[in-house]
């Protein structure tokens, strides 16, 4: 059966996850952790690229990155972050073959709509998963940055999120709150079933503009019987 069709846009924010290889573990200890985010910036800064959220877990990652104008930027950020973490991964292990479960998956996400939800997905990740008790005591995240201020040149603030107030305290603490607010589970499905299946993070119209724009028939219609959930997404 032939790949499905990867759709990227320019100046979009599209949701990203990639799997180790048969869910195997990625990061160990503090410095692979480090190092895969210090590629993050590397790659981001050569090739234009905005990272609006991000989440590393144990066996996989979770980004939102905004290519520039040219949408093939995320793929070839994707490639030079995995490439040097296998490589390293590999040295440090003595092995070789690798260390990721084949293409990333992606979805494009409506910034009107959907981008704020989605950034709160993804850092509320950990504590979805039982890893922490609170966002704030993971540090592998982007919400210690958007919620309390802590440096952090992984993140680059999107414009809903500078919309949350006037100064940086304001927005961190809109931030903190928008975070603890009760999530509709129909947000949840949405996000995650359109990841899973690469279709697109939106309203029934936004898929509609997009299709139109790229000439394309898109549609967010799932195949044959839904995967059961899984709340590492």
């Amino acid at each position: 059966m032939p790949r499905p069709l990867r759709i990227l846009l320019p100046n979009t924010p599209h949701h990203i996850v990639q799997r180790g290889h048969n869910r195997q573990t990625i990061f160990v200890e503090d410095d692979d952790y480090n190092y895969y985010r210090d590629n993050l910036i590397h790659f981001k800064k050569e090739f234009g690229c905005r990272i609006y959220a991000y989440c590393l877990m144990t066996n996989h990652v979770h980004l939102v990155i905004e290519p520039g104008d040219d949408p093939e930027s995320l793929s070839r950020l994707m490639k030079g972050v995995a490439g040097r973490q296998t490589r390293y991964a590999n040295k440090r292990e003595g092995r070789s073959g690798s260390l990721w479960e084949g293409r990333f998956k992606s979805s494009i996400i409506s910034t009107a709509d959907y981008l704020p939800a989605c950034c709160r997905y993804i850092d509320l990740n950990p504590l979805r998963t039982g890893m922490v008790s609170a966002p704030q005591d993971y540090k592998w995240a982007s919400y210690r940055c958007k919620a309390e201020g802590s440096d952090d040149q992984t993140v680059d603030f999107d414009t809903s999120y500078l919309s949350l107030g006037k100064n940086k305290r304001d927005r961190q603490t809109a931030y903190k709150q928008y975070v603890c607010d009760t999530i509709p589970e129909a947000e949840i499905t949405l996000i995650r079933n359109a990841l899973q299946r690469g279709q697109l993070t939106g309203s029934d119209r936004f898929r509609q503009e997009v299709s139109q724009r790229l000439g394309l028939r898109i549609s967010n219609k799932g195949p044959g019987r839904p995967r059961k959930s899984n709340k590492e997404f």
